[in-house]
């Protein structure tokens, strides 16, 4: 069984992360999650999860809860702020802290969930969506960089617009960075554990958009795993 720690299971893509990853019976992972508030505690474990404790801008809290987890086989981190946070350093410094603790740890892989406007795909964004969401997805490219440069086989998954609405089973991954649209967060879930055993993932740097809910009808290569 794979042992895998994720950060960013208390809302959002994480959080249905976690429900596919321990959806079987028995669960065919072990899955570690890290926390910073206790609130979503109970339900992760009553659904199968290791509950750790931790705030990911401190690297030491985060060497601790990877230790107390074992040996690790995978990190995923769905972490991010919102645009109204004011508090969007869980995207850069957080995640940098995962990675570098990754590395000392000999993590086999790392899957970064970041965004569309991210790095090269700023293209995909009209300039007013920019205006508003321009200092965070700066923030999420300095992570995206960061594992890049850190020697870890990674994935890097960019969603589209978000939705919390039930899986529609359309979403798709390319490596065409002009593509942009909206996905639904179990849709994403699904792709991030599709990305999981792919070496064909590896390495890779991902848009994820639903083909049925592009912004612009244009015409894009999907990728296989």
């Amino acid at each position: 069984m794979q042992n895998i720690f994720l950060a960013g299971s208390s809302r959002g893509v994480g959080r249905e992360v976690a429900k596919l990853l321990l959806e079987n019976e028995p669960p065919s992972v072990n899955l570690t999650v890290l926390l910073r508030n206790p609130t979503y505690a109970v339900e992760l474990e009553s659904l199968g999860a290791k509950v750790v404790f931790g705030d990911a801008l401190n690297a030491a809290d985060i060497e601790s809860a990877m230790l107390q987890s074992g040996a690790i086989d995978v990190v995923i981190t769905t972490m991010g702020g919102l645009p109204s946070d004011r508090n969007e350093r869980a995207d850069c410094e957080g995640n940098k802290n995962l990675v570098d603790v990754a590395v000392k740890a000999g993590v086999k892989k790392f899957i970064l969930v970041s965004s569309i406007g991210s790095g090269n795909s700023v293209v995909a964004l009209a300039p007013q969506v920019l205006l508003t969401l321009g200092a965070i997805l700066q923030e999420k490219a300095k992570a995206e960089q960061h594992l890049v440069a850190s020697g870890l086989t990674y994935t890097i998954i960019r969603p589209g617009g978000l939705k919390s609405e039930v899986a529609t089973g359309n979403a798709v991954l390319t490596e065409d960075p002009t593509v942009s649209g909206i996905i639904h967060r179990a849709d994403v879930a699904k792709l991030i554990c599709d990305c999981l055993n792919s070496d064909k993932a590896n390495n890779k740097v991902f848009s994820a958009i639903d083909r049925n809910m592009l912004f612009k009808q244009v015409e894009f290569e999907s990728f296989d795993l």
